[in-house]
C-alpha cells in the first residue's frame, strides 16, 4: 500500500477501505508518512468530503493510535458531554451535579482551555486547593461513591488527532466537517462513554457560524456515535450572544452556584436541563426527555443538585464553604461599568468580541504557557432583546490591572448593537439531532 496512492484515490474523489485509513494514521501517527503527504491527503478531504463509513473509520483509526480509557467498573450506564465552544459556556458545572443528583454516573475528563476564558479545569480551579490530578483509581471510586469526578485529561488519548489537528491548523483546512466530527468523537470515545451528548454551537460566537453547518457537523457525530456502537444526540443551541451573563473563569463558577440554586439566567438554565434531561434518557434512567427534565427540575427545587455539586468540590479538594459564600472565590481590586452611549434596544451582543474582551483582561490564554487570572471577567447586565437607557451600565469589568480598562470598554462598546428597533431575542435550543434525524424546537 502505498500513501501516494491513497491520496490520488481521495483527490480523485475515490472513497477509502478501512485498511487504506488505517494505514495512513497508523503511519502518520508513527512518523512513517511524511507532514506534506498528511497535508495534500487533507486538502484531498476538504473538498472530496468523506462517506459515513470513511468518517467511522478514521475516528477509530485515531481512537486506537493511543490509550483508551477503560470505566468498565464504573457501576451504570456512562453518559459524556461535550460541547464545541462558545462564550460564557459553563454547562459542564451545572449539568454534572444536576445529572449525578439523578443517579447517572458522570465520568468527565476535561482540559484546560485556550481563548477566551479558560476550561472546565481552569474554572474548577477557581475553588481554593481544587484538584483533577486523580489516578484512575481515585477516578472510578469516586464516581462509584458520589455518581461525579472531573479528572484531566493525563491520558495519551488520541495522539494521532493532535497531529493531524495541527497540521490542518497551518494548512486551512480545519473546517472540514468529516475532520472535525471524527476529532470530537474520537476523543469522547477513547474516553470510555457509553453514549454522548453534544451541545453544538451555531452564531457569530461558535465555530459553526450558520445553523446549516451546524446542522451538518451533529449529524456527521451522530452517525459516527451510531456506526461504533456509542448511541449520540446532539442539541444545536445558540452563540449569537455570550451564553447566561457571566463571561470569565469564577465569575461563571458564581453563575453556575445561581442556577443550581434555581435562579440562574433562563438561557444557561434551558440549555443545562435540556442537555441533562438527553443525558438522563441516554443512560436508562427515564424513558422519555419530557420525563427526564421533570426529574431535573425537581432536583434543582429541592437542592439535590447543588448538594451534589457541594459534595463533589470537596471531594476533590476544593473550599466546600465557597459554594455557599462565593465571596471566598477569587475576586477582583475593582469593578468597572460600561454605561449604554444611547437609549434603545439590545439588537446584538457579539459574543466572540465580548470573549476577546475577557481574554484581554486576563481570563483567558492565548498560548499555553500564559497564566490565567481567576477573578477577572466580564458580567453582562442586558441581552439582546431588552431595553437600554442612556448611561445604564450594560455590562461591568471585573478587572485586576487598570492600564487595561479604556481598550477594553471601547472594544465592549464596539461589540454592542444598539437600535430604536423591537428586538425578538433568539431561541437557545434551534433543533435536536438524533439518529432519527433534525428535530426542530
Amino acid at each position: 500500500m502505498q500513501t501516494v496512492d491513497i491520496i490520488r484515490k481521495k483527490r480523485n474523489g475515490g472513497e477509502l477501505t478501512a485498511e487504506e485509513i488505517q494505514f495512513l494514521i497508523k503511519g502518520f501517527a508513527k512518523d512513517e508518512i511524511p507532514d506534506y503527504q498528511m497535508a495534500a491527503w487533507a486538502m484531498a478531504v476538504f473538498f472530496r468530503g468523506m462517506s459515513d463509513r470513511e468518517t467511522a473509520d478514521l475516528t477509530l483509526a485515531m481512537v486506537e493510535s493511543g490509550e483508551q480509557v477503560d470505566l468498565s467498573q464504573i457501576e451504570g450506564r456512562k453518559v459524556d458531554k461535550h460541547s464545541t465552544g462558545g462564550v460564557g459556556d459553563t454547562t459542564t458545572l451545572i449539568v454534572a451535579p444536576l445529572v449525578a443528583s439523578a443517579g447517572v454516573p458522570v465520568a468527565k475528563l476535561s482540559g484546560r482551555g485556550l481563548g477566551h476564558t479558560g476550561g472546565t479545569i481552569d474554572k474548577l480551579e477557581s475553588f481554593r486547593g481544587f484538584t483533577t490530578g486523580l489516578s484512575t483509581e481515585q477516578f472510578v471510586k469516586q464516581v462509584n461513591e458520589l455518581k461525579i469526578a472531573v479528572a484531566g485529561q493525563t491520558a495519551n488519548l488520541t495522539p494521532a488527532d493532535k497531529q493531524l489537528y495541527a497540521l490542518r491548523d497551518v494548512t486551512a483546512t480545519v473546517d472540514s466537517i468529516p475532520l472535525i466530527a471524527s476529532s470530537i468523537m474520537s476523543k469522547k470515545i477513547a474516553g470510555g462513554a457509553d453514549a454522548i451528548v453534544l451541545d453544538v454551537k451555531t452564531g457569530k460566537g461558535a465555530f459553526m457560524k450558520d445553523e446549516e453547518s451546524a446542522v451538518q457537523l451533529a449529524e456527521a457525530m451522530v452517525g459516527i456515535g451510531s456506526r461504533v456502537g456509542r448511541q449520540t444526540v446532539a442539541v444545536i443551541s445558540d452563540m449569537n450572544q455570550p451564553l447566561g451573563y457571566a463571561v470569565g473563569n469564577a465569575l461563571e463558577v458564581k453563575e453556575a452556584i445561581d442556577t443550581l440554586q434555581g435562579r440562574g439566567p433562563d438561557d444557561l438554565t434551558e440549555l443545562s436541563l435540556t442537555l441533562g434531561a438527553h443525558m438522563v434518557v441516554l443512560a436508562g434512567k427515564t424513558d422519555s426527555v419530557t420525563e427526564a427534565r421533570g426529574l431535573l427540575e425537581g432536583k434543582l427545587k429541592d437542592g439535590s443538585a447543588l448538594a451534589k455539586f457541594k459534595e463533589f468540590v470537596e471531594a476533590q479538594g476544593g473550599d466546600p464553604r465557597a459554594v455557599d459564600q462565593t465571596d471566598l472565590l477569587p475576586t477582583v481590586s475593582r469593578q468597572v461599568e460600561v454605561p449604554a452611549p444611547e437609549d434603545g434596544t439590545i439588537a446584538q451582543l457579539e459574543a466572540e468580541e465580548i470573549g476577546l474582551c475577557a481574554m484581554q483582561l486576563g481570563a483567558g490564554r492565548a498560548t499555553k504557557e500564559d497564566r490565567i487570572d481567576h477573578a477577572v471577567g466580564i458580567v453582562l447586565h442586558k441581552k439582546v432583546g431588552d431595553v437600554v437607557s442612556r448611561g445604564e451600565a450594560i455590562a461591568t469589568l471585573h478587572v485586576n490591572d487598570e492600564s487595561k480598562v479604556k481598550a477594553v470598554q471601547n472594544r465592549l462598546l464596539q461589540a454592542v448593537t444598539i437600535t430604536k428597533e423591537r428586538i425578538v431575542p433568539p431561541r437557545q435550543i434551534r433543533s435536536i439531532v438524533t439518529e432519527r434525524g433534525v428535530e426542530k424546537v
